[in-house]
This record gives structure tokens, sequence and C-alpha cells, in this order.
């Protein structure tokens, strides 16, 4: 209406005669004034600055200026011109957000440099190791060629620094420490990724910063750096698998349970869909898990053997070269080269890194199944992921086309029916 009166004035104007033009034109400028801002009260505020330009725009869209309009936008702000922007709790999710990143990214580094260090630890310390057991070897046998009190003791010191050393790598395993932190230099690179694309899709809330914190705890629970206090043990009575995630605690599993279907739309999941995840878990508990938590016990019992086998034969070749005769000394000779070969088989093969990938392979099937389950347990499709978009990051973790998940799901459902076992692993991967 506004805009209406603008023009007829406009009109009327043009039609009076030229002393009347004077005053047409002083009429004009007069309209051009008021919709100037000249009392805005709101100009430090952000969303006044943007509904000003929204206001100005509308306002000169026909090329004529409004008179009135602005004043009551800015003083109203119930209007619909007034534009939807983050409340300012959102932009400190999203400084805390960032935050949190850095310190991620800081995280990926630290662990790369770390564990470049212990897989050199593993190199330089095996190659010493060896070193001193075939010097003293070697030595021990001249000792029984030719008696001489100087070649028994060199033989018994090497041998006893040996020992040593062979302890001390038994103990902390470096090759599976260099493993620890390769998995969560990776598994960091990953949480980088979600932190960035959180970012760039949405307004980070309270509970998403909440949630990557006690991811980023998670990990640093799951692989921690420091070995005095903190180090993971090498040889647990039982083997499990390795959580870098957090766990959901039972009582949240229940309440989510307990909810109802507040959206009639079911955002991308169907019941075959449903039903099609669950028989993958199955799978994927049944063949996979299971397979490399039996791996791992034989992985971990023979590094076992390994770990106490090698210092004990460098131990009996110490004694060996120390007491001298040729019976001992024979005894010497042989403990040391067979210490020699243990140790290049535990340390050279890398058993413990072994152990921490299937630990790490097990741990990854574990996630997968609670993800789905607690997925599943969700009843509010709206709190879901996307069912279509659910499928294809699952097909993809797995090494699957979706034509292949899906008839890995059909082969479950029809072994549960016809008693049988399924004849593949859920993943193409590993």
């Amino acid at each position: 209406m506004a805009a209406l009166q603008a023009s007829s004035l406009l009109v009327s104007s043009s039609s009076s005669s030229s002393s009347s033009g004077c005053s047409s034109k002083r009429t004009i400028t007069a309209s051009i004034q008021l919709a100037k801002p000249s009392k805005l009260s709101l100009v430090n505020d952000a969303s006044a600055v943007i509904t000003k330009k929204l206001v100005e725009e509308l306002s000169t869209r026909n090329g004529y200026p409004l008179a009135e309009p602005l004043q009551m936008d800015v003083s109203r702000k119930d209007r619909v011109l007034e534009p939807r922007l983050s409340p300012t709790s959102s932009v400190e999710m999203t400084k805390k957000l960032y935050a949190i990143l850095e310190a991620v990214e800081d995280r990926v580094e630290m662990h790369n440099n770390i564990g470049k260090q212990r897989d050199n630890w593993n190199k330089l310390l095996l190659n010493s190791v060896n070193m001193m057991t075939f010097t003293a070897t070697t030595t021990a046998a001249m000792a029984a060629a030719a008696p001489a009190p100087s070649l028994r003791v060199c033989s018994a010191l090497l041998f006893t620094a040996a020992t040593g050393m062979s302890l001390v790598m038994s103990k902390i395993q470096p090759s599976q420490l260099a493993e620890e932190q390769r998995n969560a230099s990776r598994l960091f690179k990953q949480l980088c990724s979600e932190i960035k694309s959180m970012l760039a899709l949405r307004s980070p809330k309270e509970t998403d910063v909440k949630e990557t914190m006690e991811k980023v705890l998670a990990l640093d629970r799951a692989y921690p750096l420091p070995l005095l206090g903190g180090m993971l043990e090498k040889f647990p009575a039982k083997f499990e698998p390795t959580a870098w995630w957090p766990r959901v605690s039972n009582n949240s599993c229940r309440s989510r349970g307990r909810k109802t279907f507040v959206n009639s739309e079911r955002n991308g999941w169907s019941e075959d869909l449903e039903v099609e995840m669950r028989a993958i878990v199955q799978v994927l508990k049944s063949k996979d898990k299971q397979d490399y938590l039996r791996l791992g016990n034989l992985a971990l019992k023979l590094n076992k053997m390994l770990a106490i086998s090698a210092p004990l034969l460098t131990s009996i070749a110490a004694a060996g070269s120390a007491f001298g005769g040729s019976m001992a000394t024979m005894v010497a000779t042989i403990a040391g080269a067979m210490a020699a070969i243990v140790n290049s088989f535990e340390h050279g093969g890398q058993v413990g890194m072994v152990v921490e990938m299937y630990r790490n392979c097990a741990g990854f099937f574990e996630l997968m199944e609670e993800m789905i389950e607690a997925t599943l347990e969700e009843r509010d499709y709206s709190k879901r992921e996307n069912g279509q978009m659910f499928e294809m990051k699952l097909a993809m973790k797995l090494g699957r086309s979706l034509s292949e998940l899906r008839d890995l799901a059909r082969k479950s459902m029809a072994s549960c029916i016809e008693g049988t076992e399924v004849d593949e692993f859920g993943s193409k991967l590993f």
C-alpha cells in the first residue's frame, strides 16, 4: 500500500503545472530521506543490520522508495522479514568444536611421530640383541676351542646384556606399540574428518560437542601415549577387542527403547531394511568377529611363548659361558643360536603387531554391531541417520556393493531358517 501511495503521488505531481513540478521534486526528496534509518537503536546488532538490508531491497523493488516500512520492520521482532540467525550459543559451540578439532589434529601428529619412533625402537633393539647374541655365541665357541678366561667372561657379559634387552623388548613389545600408534593416528584422522563435515553441514549443538569430547577421550584411553603407568597390558589373561568409542550405557538403551514413533515419516527406513540390518549383525557376530577372536587368541599365546623363551635361552647361555668346560660351552653356543632365532621370529616377524591388528579388527566388527543395534533401538526415525545413507556407509565399510550387502542379508536369513552356516564372511576388506 505504501508503494501505491508513492506512485500516486508521482502521477499527480507530473500532471500539475511547472511551478508545482518543483514541489514534486521536493516531495520525492523527502520520501527518500524518510527511507533512511535515521534512528536505529540496533546498529551494533547483526540481525538489525541484515534486517535493514532486506527492507531497503524490498522498498526499492519497483524503483520507488517507501516512506514507512523501515521503522515498522525493525521495531517489530515478529516480522517475517527478520532473518533467522544462529543463536549466540551456536557460535560458542562452533568455537568449542574448532578447539576440539585443533586438539585432534595435534594428536594425529603426535601419534604419527611416536609411531615412527617406536617402529625404530623395534628395528634397533632387535639388531642390537641379535648382534650381541651372535658375538657372544662366537666367543663361547672360541673359548671351547682355546680355553681362555677372558673369552668366557666376554661371552657371559654379552649374553647377560642380551638377556636384559630381550626382557625389555618382551615387556613393551615395540612392534605392537607402533601398531597401536598407527591405528590411533588413523582413527583420529577419521574423527577429524567427521568434525569438519559437521561444521560444514550444520550448526553444532551442545550435545555434538559433548559427544565429540567423549570420542576423543575414548581414543586416548584405547591408545595411550605414555609407557610408564599408562601402557596397555601386552599379555592379558583374556584376549578382548579394542574399544576406541564411548560405550552406550544400558539405561540409555532402555530409555531409548521405550520411545514411541513421534514421526510418521520413516526417514529412508523400512521393515525390510531393518530385517536386513539385523541379519548382517548376525553374520558379523558369528563369522567375522569370532574368527578374529580365535586368531587373536592363537597369536597372543604364541607371543607369550616367544617372549618367555628368548630371555630364558640367553640366560641359559650366559650361565653356560660363565661355568666353562666343554659341555657348558656347547650348551651356551646352542642356547645362544636358538635365542637369536626366537628373537628374530618374535620381533622381526612382529608377532606383537599381529596381535594388535587382530584386536583392532575384532573391535571394528564389535563397533559395527553396536552401531547397527543402537540405530535400530532408536524408535524416533527423525533421530536416526537416513536409512539409505546408513546402508551405503555400512556397505562401504564392509567392502561390498549394495547388491552384495543385500545378498549377504538374504543368505543370513536363509541360514537361520534352514539351520545352516553362512558360507562367507561379512567383510571383504580384511
